[in-house]
């Protein structure tokens, strides 16, 4: 059996020493405390104050005795875990533990509840909370590329297809790429948090046998939550995939941005780096080393988070009304994924707002090529002259071949281009050259990302 999750989350927090040593840097004390044992089990003792409030609303239970039962309810979390190990079952032991600080009216609590009831509302609580950090995670990251974006928007380098040169772009329509591609993602945050914000105190099989209907809309809505509309002994889990899917789609942005950066830093192209503080490393063997070890840190992890998407996906089809193999995977998930992509946010904040640019490298790459990101301007000129589209490819290509293999000017081998020059003056030809063209529409694009 699983050990109780007080243990599993000690473990997430605190023992991965050798693979994310910084996590309690990055990610906030707030998201760790979400999954901390007291607060875990403080959401049960609220749902289970609440449905002792709702029955007596209804008349069920005694007023007095839920006053009672709300004045002395309490737990002992290394109690809880004590009793655990004798009857093996977490919620027993929780009630058994709130049953020795209340005493006789305990005989109220958990009345009609099954611990699906307790473990899947609160759950929704404990994501919901988790999703509340996260979208606020996702708020500041792209308050940290915004700002980059308009520092660099009219930052000319080389923009690139299966990683050759292909055209100009600038570094800021690079920024207000991802900016858009993280607005997305804070609104799939927001749609998970609302597709997991559902809660149910329906029974054994969701029947509402042995409780009323009433009792559930009360306690969810005390919970700041919603009541399935239909459920089992538990919440269905394509709720809970959407959720860690959403996770996983977060995280893989992050990646994508990871990944640019990595490649930026490579000695050969050197356009960005991730800053290098006096006084930090790279290597044990290579005194010269600055790597860019922030950015592969956040792809690893992202491989984790896809995981867990999987792993939460196989635990939709459950036997008939329920079984408990989505459990164990949730208490490991829930909190791992969760705590790691608060981290991989915060993290990727930082790298984004201390990224070292390099202008003056972008633009020399932008011109290594000698001309030839200018091929497709002169291919459509030339059609516009009247070459047909295949002759004016055929012309273009030819001169640019000079270039790839012998090292020419590919300016210069247009303007000696007899062929070329039947359709071109010298000063048109030239004037093809411009890198503006390639950039007027960029306040176009800024305009549609961030607004007037």
């Amino acid at each position: 059996m699983l050990r109780p999750l007080k243990h599993r989350t000690n473990e997430l927090i605190h023992n991965r020493r050798e693979s994310v040593n910084v996590i309690e840097r990055y990610s906030r004390p707030e998201m760790a405390r979400i999954w901390e044992p007291e607060n875990r089990y403080q959401k049960w003792l609220e749902i289970e104050i609440y449905a002792c409030e709702a029955h007596a609303e209804m008349g069920t239970i005694p007023r007095d005795a839920v006053e009672r039962i709300k004045a002395k309810a309490k737990f002992d979390v290394e109690r809880i875990d004590e009793i655990e190990r004798t009857v093996k079952h977490d919620v027993i032991a929780f009630l058994t533990s709130v049953a020795d600080y209340i005493g006789e009216d305990s005989r109220f609590v958990h009345l009609g509840l099954t611990s699906s009831d307790v473990l899947d509302t609160s759950f929704a609580m404990l994501l919901n909370e988790a999703a509340s950090l996260l979208i606020a995670d996702i708020s500041r990251l792209m308050e940290a590329i915004k700002k980059r974006a308009f520092e660099h928007k009219e930052t000319p380098m080389m923009g690139r297809s299966h990683g050759i040169h292909a055209e100009p772009v600038t570094f800021g329509i690079k920024m207000a790429l991802w900016y858009d591609e993280m607005r997305r993602n804070l609104r799939r945050m927001e749609a998970a948090r609302e597709t997991v914000s559902y809660g149910k105190i329906s029974g054994a099989v969701g029947t509402f046998a042995n409780i009323d209907p009433k009792v559930e809309e009360y306690v969810c809505q005390k919970a700041g939550l919603k009541p399935a509309p239909c459920s089992t002994q538990i919440i269905q889990r394509d709720r809970h995939a959407e959720f860690f899917s959403t996770l996983a789609i977060v995280a893989s942005s992050i990646d994508k941005f990871a990944v640019e950066i990595r490649h930026l830093q490579r000695t050969e192209v050197l356009e960005a780096e991730e800053f290098f503080s006096k006084g930090q490393k790279g290597s044990s063997a290579m005194p010269h080393k600055r790597n860019p070890v922030l950015s592969e840190n956040l792809s690893g992890l992202a491989r984790l988070l896809r995981g867990y998407a999987v792993s939460a996906l196989e635990n939709v089809a459950l036997w008939h009304e329920r079984d408990i193999s989505h459990s164990s995977v949730e208490r490991v998930i829930g909190p791992d994924a969760t705590i790691l992509l608060d981290f991989m946010l915060n993290r990727c904040t930082g790298l984004i707002e201390n990224l070292v640019v390099y202008p003056e490298n972008m633009l020399k790459n932008l011109n290594l090529m000698r001309g030839l990101v200018f091929s497709q301007r002169v291919m459509l000129e030339l059609a516009n002259r009247g070459a047909s589209r295949e002759k004016a490819y055929a012309l273009v290509q030819r001169n640019a071949m000079k270039v790839w293999e012998e090292g020419k000017d590919f300016q210069t081998e247009l303007l000696a281009d007899e062929e070329v020059r039947h359709y071109l003056k010298e000063a048109e030809i030239r004037e093809l050259f411009d890198l503006g063209y390639h950039l007027k529409h960029v306040d176009t694009i800024f305009t549609r990302v961030f607004g007037g």
